[in-house]
């Protein structure tokens, strides 16, 4: 029997939204059996609360949103990926505004938090969706799927007709140490020429050459972390994205998938599987 866990201790940290480019002060705590990773306000009057879940999907430009009674946080999907790689169950993500830190661009810092605060056993058994059949959505020439495997993997395609992305492709079967060092690394990806409307609309106003890999038409304006960092943090951008179904194990194949596509899969995994 597999049983729940917590954080041993709080986790503290504070940083700029990728996004919003706004301050933020993090406080990830330990929450009780049952609790699931839950999202809460601590810089309004009622703190209020959203779940981290699928069926509370509000929004997917260029990030993931959980929304509830008003209340929403954007861009979750690279503390869920790190919450998913490290079988942490239950916890309480204080913020006091509407996204998370976007710390290292990736996910590492948020696995190196959970790692550093450890984890605790609960006594109540944790819920494992183990998918039993095929499950998939399409949107013309992309795709994500899952089929039964005996562990979580993801493999996946990235199709870019830029020639410095080309196509990509990474298969991993995700467990702590694998996850750790060929995904966790892999930064959020933008390109140049996109930056100033992005910007004009809101978004990326946190990002930075530190946090983000950016490519004009001739070059990498940084340097990166592997060859296929694009690909890689596509797998990382699915593993956060399919936590919100729950802990779910199965073999997802992507094609060009993103966030819209991949919080459709975990939408179609919470409803087949919730009791």
């Amino acid at each position: 029997m597999e049983h729940q866990t917590t954080l041993a201790s709080e986790i503290s940290y504070s940083g700029v939204g990728l996004h919003s480019g706004v301050e933020v002060h993090m406080k990830i705590k330990p929450a009780p059996a049952g609790n699931g990773v839950v999202f809460e306000r601590t810089d309004l009057a009622d703190r209020p609360r959203v779940r981290a879940s699928a069926s509370n999907v509000a929004a997917t430009v260029r990030a993931t949103t959980i929304e509830e009674d008003g209340t929403r946080f954007f861009t979750i999907e690279h503390l869920m990926s790190a919450i998913a790689a490290s079988g942490l169950d239950n916890c309480v993500v204080e913020l006091d505004s509407e996204e998370p830190p976007v710390a290292d661009g990736a996910s590492l810092v948020f696995l190196d938090l959970i790692a550093k605060a450890g984890l605790t056993p609960l006594d109540e058994e944790r819920s494992v969706i183990a998918v039993d059949r095929v499950l998939r959505v399409d949107d013309g020439d992309r795709f994500v799927m899952i089929v039964p495997y005996d562990g979580l993997r993801v493999s996946f395609t990235s199709l870019n007709p830029h020639p410095l992305a080309g196509t990509q492709y990474s298969d991993i079967v995700v467990d702590a140490e694998a996850y750790r060092k060929e995904i966790a690394p892999a930064r959020t990806i933008a390109y140049e020429g996109e930056v100033e409307a992005l910007r004009k609309a809101g978004l990326g106003l946190g990002g930075t050459l530190e946090t983000v890999i950016v490519y004009n038409d001739e070059r990498w304006l940084n340097t990166l972390r592997f060859p296929n960092e694009l690909v890689r943090h596509k797998v990382l951008d699915v593993i956060g994205d399919l936590r919100l179904a729950g802990v779910v194990r199965g073999h997802v194949i992507a094609v060009k998938s993103a966030h819209a596509l991949n919080t459709a899969l975990a939408k179609k995994i919470y409803e087949a599987y919730r009791v």
